[in-house]
């Protein structure tokens, strides 16, 4: 109280100076508090303000999540798609990181049969001659080609591997591989490895030598008997498909033939002329071999095929050979006849020439394919150089 001021008049104005001085100091204080509790707080918390996890090199262990599809079927993909069967090569584990990554690792599995790995896959050179027990439906007619639970088809797993490089290839393809003993013999020990083999299904001995050529690395097709336009005064051999026939009968003769031996990529037509250009006899057969998962090789004999067409609309491997080697059977006629295979290659990028078993186009052909390669061709199995139409 001021005693030098008026009675019943106070200095109300000193009063209130005080107290903000007042309320100012607690509230300094308890901000130094508040302060000093926070710092010690996080001194001493054990959970980091910053929840986010550095980045580093070190992959972190696999969560739960992880765990979980590891131990998932590696065959069972997304809405039950098979990605993998018994003989593809492979156990295949995908794991999802942290960071939303996918890894998927593919570790060796015990089995018979061959190692696949990858999109494409060939068979291992080492069991060429032994057929994968996935790609045959075994059937009344005894086991037949059949595309695998997991989509691989014989056309690809059978075939020979090749660079894959830009440049000028061929594929040579003899045929009639088991009609004469002598003939096969000096086909399949005499000419290189990348040569395509024939075999007749009316041949004899087809096992042994389809065995034979897989193992020293020939690529091979299934010639099937089909009706020329002179039958039955040209016979191209029992079981032949006839325009003709009923669809139920030509089937059970194709599926005849396919069962003779294994481990071919394709069926190319033994004559034809007449089978080869009736629509209606050849829907039904065009579609057996596609759904087998095997290629049409056209020998070329007849410009009105219909087998293109038919291979392009259903959606199968398909080849239409350019030149017949040995149309004439002697050794200047048939080089003569390879000199023209390699213009139309070096023209077109490739080219398919197609023989048979005779001791002069075998002579021939192995001569001119050396010097060939020398002149930087490449040879490949027919099934390399055929039009992949997809349904």
């Amino acid at each position: 109280m001021d005693l030098h001021a008026p009675l019943g008049k106070e200095r109300k104005g000193k009063s209130r100076g005080k107290a903000r001085l007042r309320l100012s100091t607690v509230s300094s204080v308890f901000a130094v508090l508040a302060l000093s509790g926070l710092s010690a707080w996080t001194a001493f918390s054990p959970v980091a303000l910053h929840t986010e996890p550095p980045i580093g090199l070190t992959p972190a262990p696999p969560q739960a999540s992880e765990v979980a599809e590891a131990d998932r079927d590696p065959t069972e993909g997304p809405a039950g798609i098979a990605t993998s069967g018994p003989n593809d090569g492979a156990v295949i584990r995908r794991t999802t990181t942290a960071d939303g990554n996918v890894v998927t690792t593919f570790s060796p599995n015990a089995r018979q049969g061959p190692v696949v790995i990858g999109s494409s896959p060939t068979q291992d050179p080492r069991l060429a001659g032994q057929p994968n027990e996935d790609l045959i439906e075994m059937t009344d007619a005894g086991g037949l080609p059949a595309v695998s639970a997991s989509g691989l088809r014989p056309v690809d797993f059978y075939a020979r591997p090749w660079s894959g490089a830009r440049g000028t290839r061929i594929a040579i393809v003899i045929g009639g591989i088991g009609l004469s003993q002598t003939g096969s013999q000096k086909a399949v020990r005499e000419l290189p490895e990348d040569i395509t083999l024939a075999f007749a299904a009316t041949g004899n001995s087809l096992q042994r030598w389809m065995q034979e050529a897989r193992s020293k690395g020939h690529e091979i097709v299934l010639q099937v008997p089909m009706e020329p336009f002179d039958y039955p005064a040209m016979d191209p051999g029992r079981g032949t498909l006839l325009a003709e026939k009923a669809t139920a009968s030509n089937l059970a003769n194709l599926h005849q033939a396919m069962a003779q031996i294994t481990n071919y990529t394709g069926i190319m037509n033994y004559m034809g002329a007449r089978f080869l250009a009736d629509d209606k006899a050849m829907d039904p057969v065009m579609r057996d071999i596609g759904k087998r998962g095997l290629m049409f090789l056209d020998d070329g004999s007849t410009a009105r095929s219909l087998s293109g067409d038919f291979a392009k609309a259903i959606g199968i491997p398909h080849a239409y050979a350019d030149v017949m080697i040995d149309a004439q059977v002697d050794r200047q006629a048939i080089l003569s006849k390879l000199d023209e295979l390699e213009r139309i290659a070096r023209r077109n990028g490739q080219a398919i020439g197609v023989g048979a078993a005779f001791d002069e186009t075998i002579a021939a052909v192995a001569e001119w394919r050396n010097e060939a390669v020398a002149r930087g061709i490449e040879f490949v199995g027919v099934s390399a150089l055929a039009n992949k139409n997809r349904p």
